[in-house]
């Protein structure tokens, strides 16, 4: 129960926060702010502080922010004229602190300021799984078809029980070869004995007991490498998963499927909740990979995700002037929907992969 909250804590905060960079972006540039809400409505409560309101809402997964000007209910129609009188009556006296009168380099720097904030966010996280250390582990990589080790039932993934040096355990299997030896390790939370007993006679490239080992962990670093090596790992998981997304589009396009390994809100929980039972370190890391990955799809330059407000922006910049709102609003409305579709088809599957 406890990994549970920690999860959706931990990724209620990844949205939050992204929500919290276009919050502090447009607030620097003095943009009036109509409501900042942590969670989903319908509301809990909510108090006004200056011109922004402050609420809390009953669904706890992330937030919101609601910037005057910034989805059109104010459009400017052949330099004079407005979308509505509604819309006329409830915008501000002072239009300079509405979004879509500044200039594009300000909207650029509020609309990217929430994927920014998702990669100072991961960055964040792997510099504490540094500094913290992830506990020291013995993996079995894989096993060799016809080994000892294949034989008494060893698989990958199992957590030798014991040894967090490869070359400890081998040494202990070498002065043991002809004799029934037990190897204690830990799957799926369980502890299992498996007895087997090391080969003597080995070939080239063999062991006695025929499985490869990989160490896992890290120790603890200090304040400074920590940031450096996190702000590296950081950088290093958003051009991979830059490179994942560029193959999964490939294929969406190519053979018209999902791939298997892409899991939607219901698996990161799972895969969250099971990563949080392994260690508190690497649900730290887990989160901040999500983190990352949450910042490259939002730069997507899709209808509906920031990167898809962008090239509006960019748009017009060189139109000199504002798309028509109901276009706008089409183009996000169809965008969201298409995205909303890809989220339910996930989750299906992986409802259906739980069961």
């Amino acid at each position: 129960m406890l990994i549970a909250i920690l999860v959706i804590v931990g990724l209620s905060l990844l949205i939050l926060g992204h929500e919290t960079g276009h919050f502090f972006a447009a607030k620097m540039f003095g943009l009036q702010v109509d409501e900042f809400g942590f969670g989903f409505p319908p509301r809990i409560a909510a108090k006004k502080i200056g011109d922004t309101e402050y609420s809390i809402n009953w669904l706890p997964f992330g937030g919101f922010v609601r910037i005057a000007g910034e989805r059109g209910e104010f459009e400017v129609v052949d330099g004079e004229g407005a979308s509505g009188t509604a819309a006329q009556a409830a915008a501000p006296t002072d239009e300079s602190r509405r979004f879509y009168s500044q200039p594009a380099w300000k909207k650029s720097v509020i609309v990217l300021a929430g994927v920014f904030t998702n990669f100072l966010l991961g960055w964040l996280f792997v510099s504490v799984v540094f500094m913290v250390g992830v506990p020291q582990t013995l993996v079995v990589a894989g096993t060799e078809p016809g080994s000892p080790a294949a034989a008494a039932g060893l698989q990958p993934g199992d957590i030798i029980k014991g040894y967090t040096s490869a070359q400890t355990f081998v040494d202990y299997i070498d002065a043991h070869k002809g004799s029934p030896v037990t190897v204690a390790v830990l799957r799926n939370d369980k502890e299992v004995d498996y007895t087997l007993t090391p080969r003597t006679n080995v070939g080239p490239d063999q062991g006695a007991i025929g499985v490869a080992l990989e160490e896992g962990g890290a120790a603890s670093e200090g304040f400074l490498p920590s940031i450096r090596d996190g702000f590296i790992a950081a950088w290093n998981v958003s051009v991979l998963t830059v490179q994942a997304f560029g193959q999964l589009i490939g294929q969406v396009f190519t053979k018209a499927s999902i791939p298997s390994g892409i899991v939607g809100p219901v698996g990161i929980f799972s895969v969250a909740e099971e990563t949080g039972k392994i260690g508190l370190a690497y649900l730290l890391q887990f989160i901040g990979v999500i983190s990352l990955n949450l910042m490259v799809v939002n730069c997507i330059p899709f209808p509906a995700l920031d990167g898809g407000r962008f090239v509006v922006i960019l748009i017009e910049k060189m139109k000199r002037s504002p798309l028509p709102y109901k276009i706008e609003a089409w183009v996000n409305g169809i965008g969201f929907a298409l995205l909303l579709a890809l989220m339910i088809a996930l989750t299906i599957r992986d409802v259906h992969g739980l069961l």
